[in-house]
């Protein structure tokens, strides 16, 4: 009896020894990291830029006032912060090969980077549904889409989003370590950390299979049943303006789905293997940086009402620096 409890009481130590973990993500790759680091400071500065540029420009424009851009405008709100909660770290083990993050930081920048995730899932598929409704059903949009409702649809996909970001991370953090505080990736991502626990994450898994469903696939077949009604409506336009300007509108979205959905499909539903590969930290580095830096270029290239609000604001302002 007294050997079980001392067992116990060593184990306990064990468990409670985790105060900070240290991210090596790629430590392996210098000539590779170095490369990184200059590629990601270009991508995060521009993933600032665009995205607040976005931000300003449907705020300034009262033609903008919409549902589709106030979506857009969370879209860009939530990549700045998505962006913001991981790469700055990132950026130290580019450059030193390794950082250190303690235990609460860690679980804070896995419940923002995995919640703003989540919350982009949903959100893409709201937008989805904002456009199916605006080119199926024209007239009655202004009712279906009133302010009330895309507010409350906006507000709970940050809402589900963060939620299942939270149950995920205390599910996990609540875990033993047992000593083992290396984290062979870029940031807490969520797989990796499981990778370093010491007791049965069966019930983790499980979870985090369901949560991939709800969060994921779901939305995804709502946006590609959306998208199927949306282009039959589409071909049914007699106006060939009409038609170019839906089409440009919603490839707009449909190409920020794809990215997304893509990379982020294979990094959370494909079986994993024991060891964190590099295919799994490029993966991340595409979904966590790429796709947040091409959303507003595609959204602005691609949308002619971005560009003529953006060169009205723009001569506005020229024009009182001129007076």
């Amino acid at each position: 009896y007294i050997k079980s409890a001392g067992d116990k009481h060593m184990k306990t130590e064990n468990f409670s020894a985790v105060t900070e973990f240290f991210l090596v993500g790629l430590s392996r790759y210098p000539e590779l990291q170095q490369t990184l680091f200059m590629l990601c400071i270009i991508m995060y500065l521009i993933i600032l830029l665009g995205n607040s540029l976005l931000i300003i420009i449907s705020v300034l424009d009262s033609r903008l006032h919409t549902p589709m851009y106030f979506f857009l405008g969370n879209l860009s709100f939530l990549d700045i912060c998505y962006t913001s909660s991981f790469v700055p770290s990132m950026l130290i083990i580019f450059r030193a090969g390794r950082t250190s993050i303690s235990f609460l930081g860690c679980a804070l920048q896995m419940v923002i980077s995995l919640g703003l995730g989540c919350t982009e899932c949903i959100l893409l598929a709201v937008m989805a549904y904002d456009r199916y409704v605006a080119i199926c059903n024209p007239l009655r949009y202004p009712i279906i889409m009133n302010k009330v409702r895309y507010v409350h649809m906006a507000a709970w996909s940050w809402i589900t989003g963060c939620g299942d970001s939270i149950a995920h991370t205390v599910m996990t953090m609540i875990l033993p370590f047992c000593g083992n505080n290396i984290i062979d990736h870029l940031t807490c991502e969520l797989l990796a950390v499981l990778k370093l626990i010491c007791a049965d994450i069966t019930l983790n898994m499980l979870t985090l299979r369901v949560g991939g469903i709800v969060i994921l696939i779901i939305p995804l077949l709502s946006i590609f049943i959306s998208y199927v009604f949306i282009l039959s409506a589409i071909q049914r336009l007699n106006s060939a303006q009409g038609k170019k300007k839906a089409f440009s509108t919603c490839s707009a979205h449909l190409t920020v789905v794809i990215l997304f959905y893509g990379s982020a499909l294979f990094m959370y539903m494909k079986p994993k293997s024991k060891d964190t590969k590099i295919s799994d930290e490029i993966i991340m580095l595409f979904y966590g940086i790429v796709t947040p830096m091409l959303n507003p270029i595609i959204y602005s290239l691609r949308n002619t009402d971005v560009k003529e609000a953006a060169k009205i604001i723009l001569s506005r302002h020229l024009h009182l620096f001129k007076i």
